[in-house]
């Protein structure tokens, strides 16, 4: 399938590893150009982005300054920027419920999640005022459909992401950029750096339990989803939806 992303520059946050390198490879093996973006990992992100024949891009999304200071640079760098990628997050392993989890926590996962999509998307948005089009993805997570016992911080984070962001933002962008389009992945258990330690033969059967597909997704898996919405080609009447990658998951198994 054409994707239309010949020559195209797309951002992409959070890209140094995992699900955001996987991005940076299918978009670039389509013709785009890439803004690989990291916030500690300059090693990995600069090894990715030379790769993939992109740029690598520092920024702490939790801070406003040097977020908004993201598109503006990602744009001098590419020479365009046609979409924009939100992947960036954090999930804390540790399985914490509400009544015991610290408000230090709980903030800090909002910060790495939900602000730093918000601070992304405001930066993205102001950019496609000026171009007319563009197209932003959200990565979000089956935690925020369906919610994660020990992680409601992550499951708060990510259903506002995919629910009262995304709906807002959908019409916002047209009223800046007629053809602006914000669409929202939400994958379930995937391998990554992030989730790895915690994959083990034992929790793969849990998380698969009610999956009709019972395996975990692969980055690329992930990837491809998100090509496909940055798509104009493919993607380009697609708009305010959630692409769920998770086998067809059904919700959780409490026991």
């Amino acid at each position: 399938m054409e994707l239309g992303l010949e020559g195209k520059g797309v951002l992409v946050t959070g890209a140094s590893g995992g699900i955001g390198s996987a991005t940076a490879r299918v978009l670039a093996a389509n013709g785009a150009r890439v803004g690989v973006h990291y916030h500690a990992n300059a090693e990995a992100a600069r090894a990715v982005a030379a790769e993939v024949g992109g740029v690598a891009l520092q920024a702490d999304l939790r801070d406003e300054a040097s977020a908004d200071a993201l598109v503006p640079a990602a744009v001098e760098a590419l020479g365009r920027l046609d979409a924009c990628v939100a992947n960036a997050g954090a999930w804390d392993p540790e399985d914490v419920p509400v009544a015991h989890m610290t408000l230090d926590r709980w903030r800090a996962t909002l910060d790495a999640n939900l602000t730093a999509t918000f601070l992304t998307a405001r930066g993205f948005l102001r950019h496609v005022e000026t171009t007319g089009e563009g197209s932003l993805v959200l990565v979000a997570s089956t935690a925020g459909l369906f919610g994660e016992a020990g992680h409601a911080d992550y499951a708060a984070a990510k259903a506002g992401i995919a629910q009262g962001l995304l709906l807002s933002l959908k019409n916002e962008i047209v009223e800046r950029a007629p053809l602006g389009r914000v669409n929202v992945v939400a994958p379930g258990w995937t391998v990554s750096p992030m989730t790895e330690r915690s994959l083990s033969e034992e929790t793969i059967a849990h998380v698969t339990a009610t999956m009709p597909l019972r395996k975990v997704a692969t980055a690329e898996d992930v990837a491809r989803a998100i090509a496909f919405l940055c798509s104009p080609l493919a993607a380009g009447h697609v708009t305010g939806q959630v692409i769920t990658v998770a086998g067809g998951m059904e919700g959780r198994l409490l026991r």
